[in-house]
């Protein structure tokens, strides 16, 4: 049977493939790595992308820790908090800010857990979050994601579509922090599936993640941009900050099981701002992205669903 070993092997190489192809379509950007080691038991290797081209900052991190389960993790993951299981917990997470604001930030994590008692399951996902929602982007990404769930079951794509609109959501702004994609939690050995099959649908994702942002970075990176078209996305950083630090499962189990701040907080852009009850203009490219931050869009079609 597939174990953990294998799994922290494979995430490895993945964080290791994805930099490389990362840095050969930047063209001027390296990865700069800074192994880490946890006091409760494992570590990692964060690897930050400095000195880019295209990318203006970026992090592809890996870890691996393990040690007594905390009782707030427990308490989270609605298990019994007295449980007295060890855990182990291995993933791969990447997020990249972008210079021109015409290329759109991206988000993956595909990650491993288990516990002594046997417990074990697969979580991840993928999301885009554009300064400017391109149409064509936005069809191309969804198109993408649908096509490798189908690969490995029909009912992947629209149930973890939905679950990624209501993860990837600012309650406090009623609006999507970008267009969505897919998320997927606590996939275990259930309904037909093995841990082998998880695995596939794990691998399939993470190999997928290099070429669809390459050919968004291709796309958009030499796109015209303007002053005012910079300051808004200052701004959508700035969304994706409230997010991170507010919403975001994976910052708070990182902290909840005392992992490395700087590494957690890699995700956070170079440079955000906040304006004071910030309104666009009417008709204008920056309202129009907002209208369409919202729940329930069929982005494979671009047709705006009932949903709210």
């Amino acid at each position: 049977m597939l174990n953990k070993e294998e799994i922290r092997d494979w995430l490895v190489s993945l964080q290791e493939r994805i930099c490389t192809e990362l840095e050969h379509t930047d063209g001027r950007g390296k990865f700069m790595t800074d192994a880490w080691q946890r006091s409760g038991g494992g570590g990692g290797v964060t690897r930050v992308f400095v000195g880019g081209k295209i990318i203006e900052k970026g992090g592809v991190n890996f870890s691996a820790v393990w040690g007594r389960t905390p009782e707030a993790v427990l308490r989270s993951m609605k298990l019994d908090p007295s449980d007295q299981s060890d855990f182990f917990a291995t993933g791969v997470s990447i997020v990249l800010h972008p210079f021109n604001p015409m290329v759109p930030i991206i988000h993956m994590n595909v990650r491993y857990f288990e516990m002594t008692n046997g417990t074990w399951w697969f979580g991840g996902g993928i999301d885009l979050t554009p300064h400017y929602v391109d149409e064509e982007d936005a069809r191309y990404f969804h198109r993408s994601l649908k096509q490798i769930c189908d690969q490995h079951d029909s009912s992947y794509y629209s149930k973890f579509k939905d679950w990624a609109d209501d993860y990837f959501f600012l309650k406090h702004r009623n609006e999507t922090r970008g267009i969505g994609g897919i998320f997927f939690d606590y996939l275990k050995g259930d309904a037909g599936f093995t841990k082998e099959t998880r695995f596939d649908f794990i691998q399939s994702l993470g190999n997928a993640f290099a070429p669809l942002y390459i050919n968004l970075m291709n796309k958009n990176q030499s796109l015209p941009f303007t002053e005012k078209e910079k300051q808004w996305q200052y701004l959508r950083r700035g969304r994706y900050v409230e997010f991170n630090l507010v919403w975001d499962r994976g910052t708070k189990f990182g902290l909840d099981t005392d992992g490395r701040t700087e590494s957690i907080l890699m995700s956070l852009p170079p440079q955000a701002q906040w304006v004071y009850n910030y309104q666009p203009e009417d008709g204008s490219e920056e309202q129009k992205t907002l209208s369409m931050l919202k729940k329930g869009v069929d982005w494979v079609s671009f047709q705006q669903s009932a949903k709210s």
